[in-house]
């Protein structure tokens, strides 16, 4: 037997609905309170005669403390715009509706769905088209502004018409994303002004006003939980020098329990004390190993800031090429021990917590018969970028050709690999018109 989404959506209604009688239990409250005052003598405190209760969030002796266990998670999309749903006057059928909506908006704000479709799944014969759409056009107007678009372009229209009508050039604003997007996407200058009948200096207010918008509404509200990082050594400055320390609060604490060291001291050699002997030789190698990891990860460290010493002077741009066998060598150690230690662990920094991956490269031969990192290349690469021209930016080419002249020979195709590693856009998609 096929389940249409109206069967679906009002059993969902008959789960939420709450049990029992209203009315009774609202008696049942305002009887309770009554008894709750007459117990109560008028010269003492709540606490004198009630013990205080706060509800545990987890086991242990802390667990009342802890905060972080008791945060809400962050709110979805969809759950923000179910929301609002429940505090608009829908009917019964607008809210179906709604809800099939509202379950094909993505991450991004926008509605991917396909309203004939949705009317389709719906399957009763009271709902027509329009319906679907009024009720489209009315999430239109939830928060966050623009979300339930079909499209950048209606995403744009949305919030323009959401702002206040005083706002200025906001009717030349619309007509540019309305008539004219094909030429606004780009980026024609000439034909937008002759277009609209507009001077240069009108078309730049106008492209600040786009500018402000949000192409994807939906990312202001879609937050993810907070991923913290605990970094595994400090460095800071100190007389002239770099200093690496571990992190005590990384470190595990661990200890033998004396009670149990204390049973092997006998002398006897039963099966008990043999198993105890045995389990506090693995205990203490344990620990042992742990010291010798957190060793391992200060000599790496230490080892790292000596290389990169330029880094943390200068900037990234100073970074020199560094890869594991360096390291290895340096220390004695093998390259496999070397990836082992620097993966997943982080250090504190004046410049940020980096993780020790971070300054590992691979180098470039420069014309005065050098090495040059490729982490500094890519500094140079975002440094010109941030400088160009918007209306008229720095092509692959053209900024192999200026990194040349500085001494550094890479190709256009390799330029092409470390501007989009940071996702800085080609040339033709970083152009602005003002």
């Amino acid at each position: 037997m096929k389940v249409g989404f109206k069967d679906r959506f009002q059993d969902q209604q008959r789960k939420e609905a709450p049990e029992g009688n209203d009315v009774n239990n609202e008696r049942e409250i305002q009887t309770d309170s009554a008894q709750l005052n007459e117990d109560l003598p008028v010269d003492s405190e709540w606490a004198d005669v009630y013990d205080s209760y706060l509800p545990s969030s987890g086991s242990g002796e802390n667990a009342d403390n802890d905060y972080l266990s008791q945060r809400s998670g962050a709110p979805t999309l969809h759950e923000h715009l179910i929301w609002q749903m429940n505090l608009t006057p829908f009917t019964p059928l607008d809210q179906m509706i709604a809800t099939a909506i509202i379950d094909s908006i993505n991450d991004d704000g926008y509605f991917s769905g396909d309203l004939a479709e949705i009317l389709q799944s719906l399957d009763d014969e009271e709902i027509t088209l329009e319906d679907v759409e009024a009720v489209l056009h009315r999430i239109q107007a939830f928060d966050p502004p623009g979300v339930g678009a079909q499209g950048p372009q209606d995403c744009l229209l949305i919030q323009l018409r959401q702002l206040p009508e005083q706002t200025p050039n906001l009717g030349v604003a619309i007509r540019l994303c309305k008539d004219h997007f094909d030429l606004l996407v780009s980026q024609d200058q000439a034909q937008i002004m002759r277009r609209l009948k507009i001077e240069e200096n009108v078309l730049s207010e106008v492209m600040q006003l786009i500018r402000s918008l949000n192409p994807r509404p939906g990312t202001l509200i879609a937050q993810s939980e907070p991923e913290y990082v605990i970094p595994d050594v400090f460095v800071s400055k100190r007389n002239g020098r770099w200093v690496v320390e571990l992190n005590g609060e990384a470190t595990p604490k661990l200890r033998v329990n004396s009670d149990y060291a204390k049973l092997i001291r006998r002398a006897d050699q039963s099966d008990d004390n043999t198993f105890l002997k045995n389990h506090l030789q693995e205990a203490r190698w344990f620990i042992k190993s742990l010291m010798s990891r957190n060793e391992t990860i200060l000599r790496v460290a230490t080892k790292i800031v000596e290389y990169q010493r330029g880094f943390f002077e200068h900037g990234e741009e100073a970074m020199k090429p560094l890869v594991l066998r360096d390291i290895a060598e340096a220390l004695e150690m093998h390259e496999s021990t070397i990836s082992r230690v620097t993966t997943q662990k982080y250090m504190h920094t004046p410049k940020g917590t980096l993780e020790f991956k971070y300054f590992f490269s691979s180098h470039v031969s420069t014309s005065a018969g050098g090495e040059c990192s490729s982490t500094a290349i890519r500094a140079l690469i975002k440094k010109l970028v941030a400088a160009e021209k918007p209306n008229k930016p720095l092509s692959d080419n053209k900024i192999a050709t200026i990194l040349s002249e500085q001494g550094i020979e890479v190709a256009r195709r390799t330029v092409a690999k470390y501007r989009e590693s940071m996702s800085i856009p080609p040339s033709n998609e970083r152009k602005r018109l003002i």
